[in-house]
């Protein structure tokens, strides 16, 4: 219940345009990204990777329908990447299709995409990350290209899909960099598993996939991007079990959550990486990040209190 009615918030741009004006709320929002401008991203990124942490940027947004603004934000990509090697931080930036003007054309959108996979080189990945189901099949189709043409191009896929396991198989002789989550949007039950416990289970299945034979012959870079610690112990036990190095694959944590488990996992010598968002419009990507564990409504309620 509690996951509805922050998914149902995400979508409401009323409390999208009112919610932001309240301090508090600004205040709980701290814990989960360092801040709305870049410089806040950049100073975070320099401190943990002194703790051995790469990082992923997202600039926040999505769903953009003007041709300009669309243009402004593979802009500010660019930039991004230029301040990135700058500062020569283990750092990659994840985009959302939508926000590169997605509903303007597929067309449209693969041009601003193609612009920032050459800008970034070949030796960091821009991730493509995966949004409410019926934007599936087109995110999909465009990573395929965008793969054929740059092997600097990773997607995400989410465990909560029953369609998922058929698109990996699919993906996998692409050799592909895939995040694997367990998704974040309000989905059907024709769609998407109701029940935590079967996406879980889907979602290791999906990571025995990820670290199989066949996509090691591939080629394939596996980033398992979830806070479930029962789960990372697992995916630890069978990279062992099927002899796999610690490098040979990674973990993905959102800035703020399980710190603890993002420096053990670095200091016992697995790869491990931050997604960093920053960004004035984080009202409905906070709901998503509260809805994927409602525990943390408690954490931000002890913050509040505690000031």
């Amino acid at each position: 219940m509690i996951r509805s009615l922050l998914l149902s918030a995400s979508q409401s741009a009323w409390l999208r345009r009112r919610v932001p004006r309240y301090d508090f709320v600004r205040r709980a929002v701290s814990r989960f990204m360092p801040g709305e401008e870049l410089e806040d991203a950049l100073a975070a990124a320099q401190a943990l990777e002194e703790k051995g942490l790469g990082t992923v940027f997202t600039q926040l947004g999505e769903n953009i329908t003007e041709a300009a603004a669309a243009v402004g934000v593979v802009d500010h990509y660019l930039g991004v990447l230029d301040r990135i090697r700058e500062r020569a931080l283990r750092t990659e930036v994840s985009v959302k299709l939508t926000q590169l003007g997605l509903d303007l054309g597929p067309g449209v959108c693969y041009t601003h995409l193609n612009r920032i996979i050459q800008h970034a080189g070949g030796d960091s990945v821009v991730w493509i990350d995966m949004e409410s189901s019926p934007y599936v099949e087109v995110t999909l189709e465009l990573y395929r290209r965008a793969r054929r043409a740059f092997p600097n191009v990773g997607v995400c896929l989410q465990a909560y899909l029953y369609r998922t396991a058929g698109d990996l198989a699919s993906l996998l002789s692409l050799g592909p960099a895939i995040r694997l989550v367990k998704g974040a949007y309000r989905e059907p039950p024709d769609v998407a598993y109701p029940v935590k416990r079967d996406v879980d289970d889907n979602f290791f299945a999906l990571c025995g996939m990820l670290l199989g034979k066949e996509a090691r012959r591939a080629g394939a870079r596996a980033a398992i991007a979830t806070h479930d610690l029962r789960l990372i112990r697992r995916v630890q036990d069978l990279a062992t079990s099927k002899g796999l190095a610690k490098d040979s694959l990674e973990f993905q944590m959102l800035y703020g959550i399980q710190r603890a488990e993002q420096l053990r996992l670095a200091r016992e010598g697995w790869r491990s990486r931050v997604l960093i968002a920053y960004g004035s419009y984080w009202f409905p990507w906070y709901m998503r990040r509260l809805a994927e564990r409602p525990a943390n409504l408690l954490f931000v309620a002890r913050n509040l209190f505690a000031e």
